[in-house]
């Protein structure tokens, strides 16, 4: 006959084996994080993402692989409740690949993770108030190995098929900084010998974008050296044809940098 000591003995074992079960489900939630699968991102790139179209079928599977690998490796996280889909994720992780996907053992050893906006943000993070003129922006200081995005302009960088592309622009910011230093000199992309040629081309282009002499790429560029080449490089991969129709010697420099050629 069961005494009242071994009944409480086998509700207390119960009770404990209920709260394990609930951290047990708990712990396999979080270590299941949302990424798109192989066929999500497959068609995503498909579908949406122009460099990737424009690649043969091995550099297309090398693309997805890469894709994946960003996926596994920095972390996407909504803030404030952002609506982000699957097809999100695979546009953070293609713009990250694009701007190094020619480089083979290349990834961004200065960014662990990317958080999501809904919309534009002020420079201090703020959703509400004035000034929430940001799209996007690459982390400093105690925001360092972080990026923030806009949702809205994410996908309007590879929904609305146009010569800007936010996420491309902060990703280039990442790759200008690999050198130690946002400064629009890609040193880790263009050897020693381009470097003056690029200098002198830059400071060409800002003033005459800045006397409205060139109309086609983005006045923010204008804004210094830095910005320049992430606009610039926006253009390059969204619109490469139109870019070389109207600047062939920017275009030149950029496949240099980009493409190795």
């Amino acid at each position: 006959m069961v005494n009242t000591v071994q009944l409480i003995i086998l509700a207390v074992a119960l009770f404990i084996v209920f709260i394990l079960s609930k951290l047990y489900k708990n712990t396999k939630k979080v270590a299941m994080p949302d990424i798109p699968d192989a066929k999500t991102i497959k068609r995503v790139l498909a579908s949406d993402v122009a460099f990737y179209q424009q690649l043969g079928a091995a550099e297309q599977l090398r693309f997805e692989e890469r894709v994946a690998y960003f996926l596994s490796q920095v972390r996407i996280t909504p803030i404030q409740d952002a609506p982000v889909e699957m097809e999100d994720r695979v546009f953070v992780a293609a713009a990250g690949v694009i701007p190094l996907f020619r480089f083979k053992n290349w990834f961004y050893n200065n960014l662990d993770e990317v958080l999501i906006y809904p919309d534009t943000f002020s420079k201090d993070f703020e959703l509400k108030g004035a000034h929430r003129n940001v799209a996007g922006m690459v982390g400093d200081g105690f925001m360092h190995r972080t990026m923030i995005l806009s949702l809205q302009y994410l996908r309007a960088g590879f929904l609305q098929h146009t010569k800007g592309n936010t996420a491309i622009h902060e990703f280039v910011h990442l790759v200008d900084k690999s050198d130690g230093a946002v400064d629009g000199i890609p040193e880790n992309l263009l050897g020693q010998p381009y470097l003056k040629a690029w200098v002198s081309l830059v400071y060409e282009y800002i003033k005459e974008i800045r006397e409205q002499e060139i109309k086609d790429i983005n006045p923010y560029g204008a804004s210094n050296p830095e910005e320049f080449f992430a606009v610039v490089s926006e253009y390059f991969f969204q619109e490469p044809e139109l870019l070389e129709a109207n600047h062939p010697d920017l275009y030149r420099m950029l496949e240099k940098a980009f493409r190795g050629r």
